[in-house]
């Protein structure tokens, strides 16, 4: 069986899309591509955020609709639907991060074991995803990664933090629905993968219910993802491990810059690629041991591991083994890893649209460059907006 052209298949990519839907997909990629608007976009929203203006409707309508599934579940339903339909899974994500308040974080806990009890109830949702900095302050984890001493307070205030993860991974495990912890800016990320690791340890037993996140635009994090592995190996449990390229990379970059000190990322896409391809390998190779996503938007990496999983003799539909896509980006490999049988995902944040609108400011940024998988995305739906033009053609015959 030859994989080659398994990504070029548009019709099955964008089966689920109507023309108008296309339409609009393509007006949407074409302004990400042009980096003086997105620039201009990014910096205007954050302004009119703060200035309290309501921007929330034009979001809305325009790159919300795009990358998200709505703003309560009733809203999603309609989507997880269709995606079903398709063979194709949800992974809800409560898109709201960076709050400061009890308040906040409880609404924040709420909204996940509502979205806990939602998968239980609906088979199509595979997990649940969260950041830590939706159930404490970026601060204190900042904090605690520089080796400051905590207040009293602080300390009490870290043990809420924990005790929130725990009560959600708890209700996960009850209810069988699979945890994704994101990972999130390398200055607090050491005690959210001690956080990830103490859950793991609780919770993944048997079965792989809380995955922590690896991202491999970091110079460091395919040897990390090894100790992470031999931890639990010694500790005997499950490493659940989803594999990510990254989100973070101009921002890392910038700090790094400011505060002179030497960049966590690669210096090359080529040393990205290498080391999440590595990634893959390593997480397949140990599939005893590793329960894995692969969270990719490169057809390179999901075609990489497509093959090693037919080298392998690893079934395509392996419990072990998810593939997942933005919600809105790379249809072509989400629809047409499930066509062959994949278990393929998309990640669907919902929630408020003026508390999602960090994230799509961050998705507009990430795919602001016209090249490479950006041109891709708008490429393919030109190619099979082309199609759908010419099937509709009248045929003409010689009378």
């Amino acid at each position: 069986m030859t994989f080659e052209h398994l990504f070029d298949d548009t019709q099955t990519a964008f089966a689920p899309k109507t023309d108008l839907q296309l339409s609009k997909a393509r007006l949407l990629f074409q302004l990400f591509g042009v980096q003086p608007l997105v620039d201009f976009g990014a910096a205007a929203t954050s302004l009119a955020m703060t200035l309290g203006l309501p921007i929330s409707s034009l979001y809305k309508y325009t790159v919300y609709n795009h990358f998200c599934g709505g703003e309560t579940f009733d809203e999603c339903k309609k989507t997880i639907k269709l995606l079903d339909s398709f063979h194709v899974g949800t992974m809800l994500n409560y898109g709201v991060e960076l709050k400061e308040t009890d308040e906040d974080f409880e609404t924040t806990i709420q909204h996940t074991l509502e979205a806990i009890n939602f998968a239980t109830e609906h088979h199509s949702v595979k997990s649940i995803c969260v950041k830590l900095t939706g159930f404490g302050r970026f601060g204190l984890f900042e904090k605690i990664q520089a080796n400051e001493v905590l207040t009293k307070d602080e300390e009490s205030e870290y043990k809420k933090i924990k005790d929130r993860l725990d009560y959600i991974c708890k209700a996960a495990h009850k209810n069988n629905v699979v945890i994704y912890i994101d990972a999130e800016e390398s200055w607090i990320q050491d005690p959210l993968d001690d956080l990830a690791d103490e859950m793991m340890g609780n919770y993944n037993k048997k079965l792989a219910i809380v995955y922590n996140t690896f991202q491999l635009y970091r110079n460091d994090r395919l040897d990390f993802l090894k100790k992470s592995f031999q931890k639990a190996k010694n500790n005997n449990y499950l490493l659940g491990a989803k594999i990510v390229r990254g989100a973070y990379m101009e921002k890392e970059r910038e700090r790094a810059a400011k505060l002179d000190y030497a960049s966590p990322i690669h210096h090359s896409k080529v040393a990205v690629n290498h080391d999440y391809d590595a990634a893959i390998k390593f997480c397949l190779e140990n599939l005893s041991d590793i329960s894995v996503c692969i969270a990719s938007q490169s057809e390179e990496s999901n075609l990489f591991a497509v093959k090693l999983m037919n080298q392998l003799n690893i079934p395509f539909n392996h419990t072990g083994v998810i593939f997942s896509q933005l919600y809105g980006m790379g249809d072509n490999i989400t629809f047409n890893l499930a066509k062959i049988g994949c278990n393929a995902c998309k990640y669907l944040p919902y929630g408020p649209v003026k508390d999602v609108i960090p994230y799509l400011i961050r998705r507009a940024e990430e795919n602001s460059s016209i090249s490479g998988q950006m041109g891709r995305e708008l490429g393919l739906i030109v190619k099979e907006i082309k199609r759908r033009k010419k099937r509709q053609l009248p045929i003409l015959t010689n009378l």
